[in-house]
């Protein structure tokens, strides 16, 4: 059964990805038929942002009230729905209302079942947790370049995804009975580990806001890449639209292939080591970008930019434990994934703005200055907290 409840939890963050590439996929062709800026991809990435930091912050409430089966069912029916909204929507205000449930339904369960997954399975478990996640968020964009390449418009990309997530709805609800045993043992764990921690306790804690600044700018990079890849590739390398989503799709295609190696690598190496590894491979993927040789060298840069993001992610959240300890992780990973969420609200709207009224092509030069505020901030968080031994 406990094995069987993994399987579940691979569901879910299949269906946490799926969406979550869609809007930089179909922005190049929305924000025309909408009549609006390009620059308002920013706003609708800040509502879902909003959204998702509020949910994480409540996570601990929530997790002690529904569980993790019920709150992970929840948040999925939500998404779904919000994403039928988004396709039968045609202006851009509703656009925004269903923005706000779309947020809503991805931070709790996100937090929820990372700090599950960090306290009972070793890293390999968490990097292909997170390579479900690159699966889906993979399909995303490939079904939304399917709808446009077909005629179909980006109204039915979001309405296959959105059909989608209810068949995934429905397995999560029918699967609500394993969660029973295993959500009292980790409620059991949490009683055994006091009160939940206040944000001013967890901000005292040595290396906290080291690890939400790497986290802060670790999601900045991804969300950035994900929402205006293609717009770049459009607008900047003169890629048609089409084209553009589909190769704005290989940094999602390197996530996936990413963290399915890295499952393999936490064998040999450390959850540090992987991650500056993979801020190495960042650095060479956005140098890429810079280079002026032909599209070829942009493709293969989104490629290497997704395949160094992919050990990040996982890494910082399994080693948690192990860096501050299990009595604290949940409390821990709730911050670090409001942290996040704060950077996927602020930065690629700055970005947007940057795009709006100074040049897209600046796009490389955003994603090398977060990078090596993103390393710095992981050096200083070793040296002020290295981590100890945990579930290998």
């Amino acid at each position: 059964m406990f094995h069987l409840l993994l399987g579940v939890i691979y569901l879910a963050f299949i269906s946490l990805g799926l969406p979550d590439g869609l809007l930089g996929a179909a922005w190049p062709t929305m924000y025309g038929e909408l009549g609006v800026p390009v620059s308002y991809a920013g706003i609708l990435s800040m509502i879902i942002a909003l959204g998702t930091i509020v949910s994480s912050l409540q996570c601990d409430r929530l997790m002690r009230r529904l569980g993790a089966g019920r709150i992970t069912a929840i948040s999925m029916a939500a998404t779904a729905a919000a994403l039928l909204g988004f396709s039968f929507s045609h202006s851009f205000l509703p656009l925004c209302l269903w923005a706000i449930p779309y947020g809503l339904g991805a931070g709790c369960v996100d937090a929820a079942l990372n700090n599950y997954v960090a306290l009972h399975y070793a890293s390999r478990h968490m990097s292909w947790l997170h390579c479900m996640w690159g699966v889906g968020a993979s399909i995303g964009p490939s079904i939304m370049g399917y709808a446009l390449t077909g005629g179909h418009g980006w109204t039915a990309g979001y309405r296959i995804v959105g059909l989608m997530q209810i068949l995934l709805t429905f397995l999560l609800l029918v699967s609500l009975p394993l969660w029973k045993g295993p959500e009292k043992q980790q409620n059991g764990e949490g009683k055994h580990a006091g009160a939940p921690l206040s944000l001013k306790q967890i901000l005292a804690i040595p290396g906290a806001k080291e690890v939400m600044a790497a986290f802060f700018c670790y999601c900045a990079l991804e969300q950035t890449t994900a929402l205006w890849a293609s717009s770049y590739l459009t607008l900047s390398r003169g890629l048609s639209a089409e084209t553009a989503a589909a190769w704005a799709s290989l940094f999602f295609l390197g996530i996936t292939a990413g963290r399915a190696a890295n499952g393999f690598l936490t064998m040999r190496f450390s959850d540090a080591q992987l991650i500056q590894a993979g801020q190495a491979i960042v650095l060479v993927g956005i140098l890429c970008l810079f280079l002026p040789f032909g599209n070829g060298f942009a493709r293969a840069g989104l490629l290497l930019i997704g395949l160094g993001c992919a050990p990040i992610y996982p890494c910082i959240i399994h080693s948690t434990p192990s860096t501050f300890g299990a009595d604290k992780s949940q409390a821990l990973i709730g911050v670090q994934m409001a942290s996040a969420y704060v950077g996927t609200c602020l930065m690629p709207p700055l970005f947007g703005l940057i795009a709006n009224h100074i040049n897209i092509a600046l796009f490389p030069v955003f994603l090398l200055a977060v990078l090596v505020l993103m390393a710095a901030m992981y050096h200083r968080l070793l040296r002020v907290c290295p981590p100890k031994g945990f579930l290998g």
